[in-house]
């Protein structure tokens, strides 16, 4: 039986995020044709989740236009977080790590104050981390679930920019990852799409706090993406991503450019927006 175009093959990890090397096919990160043209020479960035999925495309792209950067990613993540380190420095680029709990905001001012300290600098801080935990029944979404996707997926965003800023002058950039389930909603996703909805009210207000004082503050709100979260958290991943108008789930590579296009002078014009990267799953007005 011929396989559809996009389709997966069925495979699931025991825990998320997800490791990267145990998925089939792999990820896409950055496409071989893609050149970088120097949008982000001499900046300095964060990336939190940049061990994998977005985040490591995030980096990937960064370094490629001339950014140094540090990730922020979980301890077990490790094996994850070298590989993106591997492939930032074949770019030319420095990459710092820094595995921590972001839940923990003592962890994310030293993360912001080591990379200043090591980088003289800090240009652009990309909130990225996130949690999902599925579930068909509201009975089933404890309160202990509920304030841990929260404290997982927002409250390390405002830790992040909160030290960030302290550092961040006239130029600077945060980018923010929402989600599709912002906008349309997800019934077995009630508390993820919550916060992703959370981040969006967050970047808007952000942005207007923030403009006077130069620094622009945007989000990306991706739609199905192939990435280490899906088959760590789903049961099936067979049909991911076949609901988009495009009939399939982007890769990685196809949502790292836009972040470039918000942390670099091309976005100068561009703050308190969202660009929805998602295969016309949904059509933004």
């Amino acid at each position: 039986m011929k396989e559809k175009p996009g389709a997966f093959p069925e495979q699931s990890q025991a825990s998320q995020p997800g490791e990267e090397q145990k998925m089939y096919p792999r990820p896409e990160y950055i496409r071989e044709n893609y050149r970088g043209s120097g949008k982000l020479e001499g900046k300095k960035a964060v990336i939190t989740g940049g061990d994998s999925g977005i985040g490591r495309s995030v980096a990937i792209h960064f370094a490629r236009e001339g950014a140094d950067v540090a990730i922020v990613y979980t301890p077990k993540e490790e094996e994850d977080a070298q590989e993106t380190r591997r492939l930032v420095e074949a770019e030319g680029r420095t990459c710092l790590l820094f595995p921590g709990d972001a839940k923990d905001k003592k962890f994310c001012r030293r993360a912001i104050v080591q990379t200043v300290e090591k980088f003289n600098g800090l240009h652009v801080l990309v909130n990225n981390a996130a949690a999902q935990f599925p579930q068909t029944e509201i009975e089933d979404v404890s309160a202990d679930q509920f304030r841990l996707t929260f404290e997982t997926n927002i409250f390390p965003y405002h830790y992040f920019a909160h030290e960030a800023l302290k550092y961040m002058r006239e130029g600077a950039s945060i980018i923010n990852t929402s989600s599709v389930t912002a906008y349309r909603g997800s019934g077995h996703l009630v508390d993820y799409a919550s916060t992703k909805g959370a981040i969006i009210a967050y970047t808007r207000s952000l942005a207007q706090m923030l403009a006077e004082k130069g620094i622009r503050v945007n989000a990306v709100a991706p739609g199905p993406v192939w990435t280490p979260l899906i088959p760590s958290t789903f049961d099936s991943v067979e049909k991911f991503g076949q609901k988009t108008a495009m009939g399939r789930a982007g890769q990685p590579s196809e949502v790292g450019p836009s972040y470039v296009l918000l942390a670099s002078e091309d976005g100068s014009f561009i703050t308190g927006q969202t660009i929805h990267v998602n295969g016309g799953e949904f059509m933004s007005s």
